[in-house]
């Protein structure tokens, strides 16, 4: 288990989009040079039900089946990323979902509200909750 991750640790994913685009690098060397640390990295293919599993919070609302089949649309890179105060650290390197500020991930390189290019865990509760989804403890690196 990964409960010991306190508020240092956080999960994102590249999403299809931003891999399809090109766009791996400069998101990559975005969150580097903004203090995270790479703890786990992983390429990997949603199936239906694990995108499913993964976004059951948002089952019902309108945009639900949109973003399942748009996270099955092609790889992601799931990441464990490290850094005090790593989710809110990591939000607002990303940017919001609508109208990210300026020089944000999202503003470099979303395309759309669904096509946002990057996922971020939204607390700490969700960033071992989501890093449990993709990594075991083995998998992950202690500095």
């Amino acid at each position: 288990m990964l409960r010991c991750m306190a508020n240092n640790r956080t999960l994102t994913m590249i999403k299809p989009d931003a891999i399809a685009q090109g766009n791996v690098g400069p998101i990559i060397k975005k969150i580097t040079n903004s203090g995270f640390k790479i703890v786990a990295l992983k390429l990997t293919q949603l199936s239906p039900e694990r995108a499913a599993e993964f976004y059951a919070v948002h089952k019902g609302k309108k945009f639900y089946e949109e973003l399942v089949t748009f996270m099955i649309s092609g790889p992601v890179i799931a990441a464990v990323l490290e850094k005090k105060n790593a989710v809110d650290d990591f939000r607002a390197l990303i940017g919001t979902t609508v109208d990210a500020a300026q020089g944000t991930i999202r503003n470099l390189y979303a395309s759309s509200v669904t096509k946002n290019a990057i996922h971020g865990s939204d607390s700490n509760e969700n960033a071992v909750i989501e890093s449990e989804f993709y990594f075991n403890k083995d998998e992950i690196i202690d500095y």
